[in-house]
């Protein structure tokens, strides 16, 4: 099988100039229209698409983002490893602004939000453990520091509703009784649905700020964000370059089991099953419908 890298790019990433044959397509789902058009190409022999969250021009809000067709799309382009790339607050000193953090555990706050592409009609039950890839995140994690990012292997990421941010109360909440690491908008349900559609999933945080708990800095300054922005989509792009080498364009089943959270998921029986569901399923459990 022939891996093909998906890029999700958060606030402040809209664009890749490095792709080879660069393409922006059109894909629809059944599940809406995705945030934008997807930007399909080659990166040293690996085949990539890349998806702006927000759309070019951050036109979605996080709790608008169509997170369904967003995978959907990537799936039905053959994407077969998923990094999402987002801004993201920080609960910890050394996690400073300019850093990234590789997220491996999340606590999910949002409300509102689709967050399955299962329900009445097909019934499936996937394992969120661990909700990132291992192998994947490993491979964010060298690329990164190839890049001369600072980075942190290991993070718990509070997925908050917005868009407004924390109060003074919640940020102490989720720092210091929560354990919570970053804290961002965008990471659920994404990873979940990744992990619904069999796609080996890696979360990228760049630290923008320390939230609204750092006695030195008070309240989250969106001027100051967008210029760390800056930076860090540099630092992102260098990381996606270095991704092809790291990941290998001929992929083996994950180790970790990713491309098989379906396998034994679906709980309803063959002939209880909602054929019109069923048929809105077929680009992200194919495999075992």
């Amino acid at each position: 099988m022939q891996t093909k890298i998906g890029i999700i790019g958060g606030s402040g990433l809209y664009q890749l100039d490095s792709l080879q044959n660069p393409e922006w397509v059109s894909v629809s789902t059944p599940w809406g229209e995705p945030s934008d058009q997807i930007l399909t190409g080659v990166l040293d022999g690996v085949p990539m698409a890349f998806l702006p969250r927000h759309g070019r021009g951050h036109v979605h809000a996080p709790s608008d983002v169509p997170y369904r067709a967003n995978i959907d799309a990537l799936k039905r382009l053959g994407v077969t490893d998923v990094i999402s790339v987002s801004a993201c607050g920080s609960f910890r000193e050394e996690m400073a602004p300019g850093d990234f953090v590789i997220v491996d555990q999340f606590i999910d706050r949002t409300r509102g939000r689709a967050s399955s592409f299962f329900g009445s009609g097909c019934v499936a039950h996937v394992s969120l453990a661990h909700p990132t890839c291992p192998r994947l995140s490993a491979a964010c994690a060298q690329a990164a520091r190839d890049a001369g990012v600072t980075v942190h292997e290991g993070g718990t990421y509070l997925a908050m509703e917005g868009p407004q941010f924390s109060t003074l109360a919640e940020s102490r909440l989720y720092r210091e009784v929560w354990g919570c690491d970053v804290i961002g908008m965008t990471n659920m349900p994404e990873a979940k649905l990744a992990r619904e559609a069999e796609l080996c999933y890696a979360s990228v945080a760049m630290v923008t700020d320390y939230d609204c708990w750092h006695p030195d800095h008070d309240q989250v300054d969106v001027a100051q964000v967008i210029a760390t922005l800056g930076g860090n989509a540099a630092h992102a792009r260098a990381l996606v370059a270095g991704l092809p080498a790291l990941v290998g364009a001929d992929r083996a089943p994950c180790p970790h089991g990713c491309d098989r959270a379906l396998e034994h998921a679906i709980m309803t029986a063959p002939d209880k099953r909602d054929p019109a569901l069923i048929a809105r399923l077929d680009a992200v459990a194919g495999r075992v419908l």
